[in-house]
């Protein structure tokens, strides 16, 4: 069997896993819920909306308006948080994504001349500046 043949019998594997089983349950929940699906859009019709009024020239901007967008698109923004489907859904992307780091660290180490029997993902650890950071997901 060649590389892409593993490969790709890795890929069936992850695809067999737990935690890819909850992605995909959560994210057909999360398609499916009709209230989370209208709150996604008034979330993409607010940002638009605030982006069409910061594109502006300064000069025709309306200040109250853009935090008036600004709060509803937070208000918005909480909701869509707060659906059960959009949780779950968060949360089962988190350990899949948890799952795809550590499978792509243990490959990206061992081409990088690392024991593959001990390669291993490592969590970056936080300072707190968020300003330097990718992310911590």
């Amino acid at each position: 069997m060649d590389i892409i043949e593993q490969t790709r019998a890795l890929a069936r594997e992850i695809q067999k896993d737990g935690r890819y089983l909850k992605f995909r349950v959560a994210l057909q929940a999360a398609e499916e819920d009709a209230g989370l699906q209208d709150l996604i859009g008034q979330y993409n019709r607010k940002r638009l909306e605030l982006q069409n009024e910061l594109r502006l020239p300064e000069s025709k901007r309306d200040n109250s308006r853009i935090q008036a967008y600004r709060q509803e698109l937070g208000a918005v923004y909480l909701s869509v948080m707060k659906n059960p489907n959009m949780a779950a859904y968060n949360g089962a992307r988190a350990g899949l994504s948890a799952l795809m780091r550590r499978v792509t660290a243990i490959l990206e180490q061992s081409a990088n001349g690392a024991d593959p029997d001990t390669a291993d993902y490592t969590a970056p650890e936080c300072s707190g500046d968020c300003a330097s950071c990718a992310g911590c997901r």
